[in-house]
């Protein structure tokens, strides 16, 4: 396949599509993407020329960037403690950031649309039975009997993908965010005393760090404009949508053309208006990421994603060939534009040594821009012994720091991470208990206590921010030279490993 081939949205027919999903009732399939082909868009061209921007940004290695949330999302966990919970961490987990590296985060959520889930097997064997895999909730039901494709999910997935996004952006513009207000993001049902008292001195410090700013303020314009008034920069946060470009049939149908935003009509010498220049937004999410069963370089994913405006990411695991990194580079981003793509990298912490640096190589020598960041859960996946899928936190570190290692040994930079966590809890007000291990050392026979996940299993509140004080702390050795703190806590766990 040619970069220069003639694309349109519906270019990836023609082409073999992994993952597909096979509807019986075709005639039910078009007429619902028939109606979702007039539903309003879920994202506007602006929102994603502004993360076009500040991925470029990233890139720079001027922000870093935080992409988390569900591995899949559910119908059922479409509800204000789910959604505040969720946002509430992702926040909480930047500040940290923020407050270690002194740099800006952009914050792309796996939510609002991240419904479908590849699987390695069409089917599945439950009890003495083989029925159809589960696709995830825009495709069929967890229950065996609702197994059954049905394309009416898809109409669910866009609405609850709306009720979803409202819901964000009202918390965003509602002083939810604000940074005079940290503690409300969620901190009370927090049992590791480490987290808390760590979170508690950044915040106190921050509330130090403010006062004396607003208190200039007022001396200055004698006004308070936290009552009253603009929000201002400090009560608003930029937050994108994300979900994995899977079922092509509804990123079809949720593809617009539209004028780049920035770009205005022109004139020629003599006279004749030239019209802005048009192009595809994919108007589902702000960015979509191709996975590492569906990129091969000839299907129809690739194909679909060659022709968006968005800015994509591509999953990078150690099936992937080095000169192959390249050619799906060439394929997506022939004009090599800045912001445009991500490569997230899920080996597997014993993998991440023999397939990183022959990666990062051969985008250097190709003069590819990406941005690269790490996904350490994918690949470190394993089943206890009561049979439930699990993720030991001390494995998620270690591939974590070796790709900070490596990329630094290479002359690169690693600029950002990629993370299934949850800010979720359980019916006890507690957090659920999916990933071993972190500061609060969840151990094998307290999993099945708040195992909440009907797919892989996420970080918990205080296991994700176990992950932000330690990237935290990495960042802020790196940029003062000075000795870092709290990853003492957790060296017990990672068997004496540090940041590198």
């Amino acid at each position: 396949m040619s970069a220069s081939d003639a694309w349109t949205p519906t270019s990836w027919r023609n082409k073999p599509a992994a993952q597909d999903v096979v509807y019986p009732d075709r005639e039910k399939l078009e007429k619902v993407l028939t109606k979702i082909r007039t539903l309003p868009p879920l994202v506007t061209p602006s929102e994603i020329e502004r993360l076009r921007h500040q991925l470029a940004q990233v890139q720079k290695n001027k922000a870093f960037l935080l992409h988390a949330g569900d591995c899949a999302e559910s119908f059922d966990a479409c509800t204000h403690e789910n959604i505040s919970n969720k946002i509430g961490l992702i926040l909480s987990f930047s500040l940290i950031l923020i407050w270690g590296a002194r740099m800006p985060v952009v914050r792309i959520g796996r939510i609002a649309g991240q419904y479908a889930k590849p699987r390695s097997s069409p089917k599945e064997k439950i009890g003495d039975r083989e029925v159809l895999s589960f696709r995830g909730d825009n495709v069929n039901g967890l229950d065996p009997d609702d197994r059954t494709p049905d394309p009416d999910r898809m109409l669910s997935a866009y609405f609850h993908s709306t009720a979803t996004l409202n819901h964000v952006r009202s918390l965003l513009t509602s002083g939810f965010a604000s940074l005079h207000h940290p503690k409300d993001w969620s901190l009370t049902h927090v049992r590791s005393p480490a987290v808390r008292e760590e979170f508690e001195r950044i915040t106190g410090g921050l509330s130090d760090a403010l006062e004396f700013t607003r208190t200039i303020g007022l001396a200055r314009d004698g006004v308070s404009y936290e009552q009253g008034g603009g929000r201002g920069a400090l009560g608003e946060v930029d937050f994108y949508t994300s979900h994995e470009g899977l079922m092509l049939e509804y990123e079809e149908a949720m593809t617009r053309e539209f004028a780049i935003p920035s770009s205005t009509a022109s004139y020629t010498t003599d006279g004749t208006q030239t019209p802005p220049k048009k192009v595809h937004y994919n108007t589902s999410a702000h960015f979509l990421w191709i996975g590492d069963r569906t990129r091969q370089l000839n299907g129809a994913h690739v194909e679909y994603f060659r022709g968006i405006r968005n800015p994509i990411g591509v999953k990078v695991g150690p099936s992937m060939k080095p000169d192959e990194l390249v050619r799906l580079l060439d394929i997506v981003n022939p004009n090599r534009e800045d912001g445009k793509v991500t490569l997230i990298t899920r080996y597997g912490a014993g993998k991440v040594e023999d397939n990183l640096p022959g990666h990062i190589q051969a985008v250097q020598q190709s003069g590819h821009p990406v941005i690269w960041i790490s996904d350490p859960m994918h690949g470190n996946t394993l089943t206890s012994a009561s049979g439930l899928k699990t993720r030991n936190f001390g494995t998620i570190i270690s591939e974590l720091t070796a790709c900070i290692r490596i990329h630094t040994e290479c002359g690169s930079r690693l600029g950002g991470v990629s993370l299934e966590f949850t800010g979720e809890l359980a019916d006890d007000g507690y957090s659920v208990t999916e990933c071993l291990g972190g500061s609060m050392g969840l151990s094998e026979d307290q999993l099945p206590l708040r195992y909440q996940s009907f797919c892989d299993p996420r970080l918990n509140f205080e296991q994700s921010l176990d992950v932000a004080f330690l990237i935290s702390e990495h960042y802020k050795k790196e940029r003062t030279g000075g000795k870092t703190s709290y990853a003492d806590v957790l060296y017990s766990e990672l068997g004496g490993r540090k940041l590198a």
